[in-house]
């Protein structure tokens, strides 16, 4: 099995298991991602994820070698799949406006699918940039703000969007706004997150005055 390094552990690359073994590694990484998203990376123990999931410490170790393990796989599947559509949406979009809409309506589902898993980015990804192992994290960061901005200028060069506005700066507006929601969102309570979606496009596209 190879190995690589990562800050001080050692980790495996995941190897095949059979549906059981795979079911319950998953059910691991959404306990320890909800752990380091509520604690903090560093203030989650192996302990506390065990206890939580019902097991003995010693039992995690049969899944996964440590806690970096864990938050790696959870941040390299977060981010891989996360781009993987955006980029689909990219170019399935009509347009501009469409490929922005559609970039938005992901995020808010996302934030309803794995709200841990946001969170954890959200609160850790400052603190992982550029250290040994996760230099993935920044590399994910700036392609998706790729698209993001693509789609911001292209509308910008085509009419789409005012010609006045610093689109970078948009995109730091709307990035925070959006993402941000995990902190308050709460899956099966008052809004669905196309509600969210459509609540917050009408605002970006019209604003709040009464015409």
């Amino acid at each position: 099995m190879a190995t690589r390094r990562l800050g001080r552990a050692e980790v495996r690359t995941p190897r095949t298991r059979g549906n059981a073994a795979s079911g319950r590694r998953a059910e691991l990484l959404r306990i320890a991602a909800g752990q380091f998203a509520s604690h903090g990376f560093a203030a989650t123990t192996v302990r506390d994820i065990a206890d939580e999931a019902g097991i003995l410490s010693g039992s995690l170790y049969h899944h996964f070698r440590s806690k970096e393990e864990m938050l790696d796989e959870i941040l390299r599947d977060f981010l891989g799949s996360l781009f993987e559509r955006f980029q689909e949406i990219e170019k399935e979009g009509e347009g501009p406006r469409e490929v922005l809409d559609g970039l938005i309506q992901h995020s808010f589902t996302t934030i309803h699918e794995r709200p841990e898993a946001v969170a954890l980015y959200q609160n850790e990804s400052g603190t992982l940039s550029g250290l040994p192992g996760f230099e993935y994290v920044d590399e994910f960061s700036e392609k998706i703000e790729r698209i993001w901005l693509g789609a911001l200028t292209a509308g910008q060069k085509s009419g789409v969007f005012p010609d006045d506005i610093d689109m970078k700066l948009n995109y730091l507006f709307i990035r925070d706004t959006v993402w941000s929601a995990v902190r308050w969102y709460r899956p099966g309570g008052k809004y669905r997150p196309e509600t969210l979606a459509a609540q917050y496009l009408r605002v970006l596209h019209t604003g709040l005055l009464a015409t």
